[in-house]
């Protein structure tokens, strides 16, 4: 699943306010080059194949900080994760790892980003700038 995706509203339905995922994409543009270098540095210590990056505008208990929103003056925060962490924590089933393993895209060309708002959670793969 893409942002515009997710941004999309259903056919005949009128949005009631502009979609938070407006301000998120805006974010990742300016944000690209450090999420990038974070999943190399996962990748390369051997940490996970697998980076995961938390979107979010409130508080989460979920990998680690690397982008505050409070301290850059943007909309969103990013926190670093793996995939192994989400199925520690059971945000991914065991049994459905492989399913999800196929469905993640190339690291080095997509950014994999769960993101987090008040309606739900949905794992979105953006690409880098």
């Amino acid at each position: 699943m893409d942002l515009q995706e997710l941004m999309n509203t259903p056919e005949g339905e009128q949005p009631q306010k502009p979609s938070p995922l407006k301000s998120l994409e805006k974010d990742l543009v300016f944000y690209s080059d450090s999420i990038r270098e974070v999943a190399n540095e996962i990748i390369a210590e051997g940490l996970s194949e697998h980076p995961i990056f938390v979107a979010h505008q409130h508080q989460v208990d979920l990998g680690e900080l690397i982008l505050d929103k409070d301290e850059l003056g943007t909309g969103w925060t990013i926190q670093a994760s793996t995939v192994e962490e989400f199925i520690e924590k059971g945000i991914i089933a065991r049994p459905r790892k492989a399913a999800f393993l196929k469905s993640y895209k190339d690291p080095s060309e997509f950014m994999c980003l769960f993101v987090i708002v008040p309606e739900g959670a949905n794992f979105v793969f953006y690409p880098y700038k």
